[in-house]
């Protein structure tokens, strides 16, 4: 053993390493592969990661110019491939003499000692922690450093078992925050369409307005049914229906707060889509060309010249070139009101779609945004308004 370091010292800077809460999991890793290496005398140290019969090297130490970060491999040309068939570790003291001179394996990497096991997480298979060299050992690996690389294994396992779970209560966390504030941003238009048609509805008398402010009522339960599903449910959408392009644009604009500002139609597609996550598109894009366009400013909705989705465009200031990077950045909002979460809406729902946005000018000047990937099936209604 290299250094004379025993078992017992083995394991206890092995605890040593595992043990410290200052360090991430990243690296604590390559300090566990040198110490394996140290301890068991062998030229390479590396966790791999199995996937689609392909075995890939998550992090490595050593000179092997094949087993180093990065590098991967079919499972059929890895050491890896038997190891992941057992309980414990396999052992190699002598390939060549143990009947490896014919394996793929043994043809890719001439590795003549290894030593590795598998690593699982979450019950199931990961990859392997395992070390090798290229010359034979003059003897068997010990009870001990069988003991120790299982160890090594299983600790592995656990801590990217942690990392997963971790990274999994975080995103659920990040999706209630965002739940919270995405039915705070879009629920806001709703009620004001409510609150000003009480208003005429009080002086006027007319049941038309009650009417309206029903149906703005009835918008506000259907999107917080829907935005519950999409936060329990992650990127995902509903079932796909065929959605009049022309006729969704007049509607969701009939609950944007529009002034004097026009809506004009120049499509009649007809699309492969979730109604009522397509809504929140145009609501949320008519909304934003009002707010920093004006009550005047005149929101067309047409089609892409290359037959591959939609634009919805308006004649106002614009986006900065410099900042259409940043504006589906969440938080990201240029009127002293905004909570910067209506673009970010966008590009969610968009990407639920399997479709891509992106933000541009306008030949007037203005905002232009962009929706492509569309499946379209058919024609629907045109017109102007």
């Amino acid at each position: 053993m290299s250094e004379g370091l025993s078992g017992g010292d083995a394991l206890r800077r092995m605890y040593r390493i595992t043990a410290d809460q200052e360090r991430s999991f990243e690296e604590k890793l390559p300090e566990l592969l040198d110490l394996g290496r140290t301890y068991l005398d062998v030229g390479a140290g590396f966790l791999t990661e199995i996937d689609d019969e392909t075995q890939q090297i998550v992090e490595a130490r050593g000179d092997h110019e094949l087993l180093q970060a990065g590098q991967s491999c079919p499972l059929s040309k890895a050491y890896c491939k038997r190891t992941i068939g057992l309980d414990g570790a396999l052992t190699v003291q002598h390939a060549r003499v143990e009947g490896w001179e014919d394996d793929a394996a043994y043809e890719e990497f001439g590795l003549e000692a290894y030593i590795g096991a598998k690593v699982v997480v979450n019950h199931e298979v990961y990859g392997t922690f395992c070390f090798a060299d290229t010359e034979a050992r003059d003897r068997p690996f010990s009870e001990d450093e069988v003991t120790f690389v299982e160890l090594m294994a299983q600790w592995v396992g656990h801590e990217l078992f942690r990392k997963r779970a971790t990274e999994r209560m975080q995103r659920q966390r990040d999706q209630l925050e965002e739940f919270t504030r995405v039915v705070s941003h879009d629920i806001r238009n709703p009620l004001g369409i409510v609150d000003g048609y009480l208003d005429m509805a009080e002086q006027t008398g007319d049941p038309e307005y009650f009417r309206r402010c029903r149906d703005a009522i009835d918008r506000m339960e259907s999107l917080i049914d829907d935005l519950l599903f999409l936060t329990r449910e992650g990127q995902t959408i509903g079932g796909r229906e065929e959605v009049d392009l022309a006729a969704l644009a007049r509607d969701s604009w009939s609950f944007v707060s529009a002034g004097d500002a026009t809506l004009a139609v120049d499509t009649d597609r007809v699309a492969l889509g979730d109604w009522s996550r397509l809504q929140q598109v145009f609501e949320n894009l008519f909304r934003n060309s009002v707010e920093h366009g004006g009550d005047a400013v005149t929101v067309r909705v047409g089609d892409l010249a290359d037959g591959t989705g939609i634009y919805v465009e308006d004649d106002g200031e614009g986006i900065p070139e410099a900042e259409r990077s940043d504006v589906f950045v969440d938080g990201y909002t240029t009127g002293a009101s905004g909570t910067g979460l209506g673009l970010t809406i966008i590009q969610q729902v968009v990407s639920a779609h399997g479709w891509e946005v992106a933000v541009s000018e306008s030949a007037e000047g203005g905002a232009r945004f962009e929706i492509a990937g569309m499946e379209f099936v058919g024609h629907g209604a045109d017109g102007d308004e």
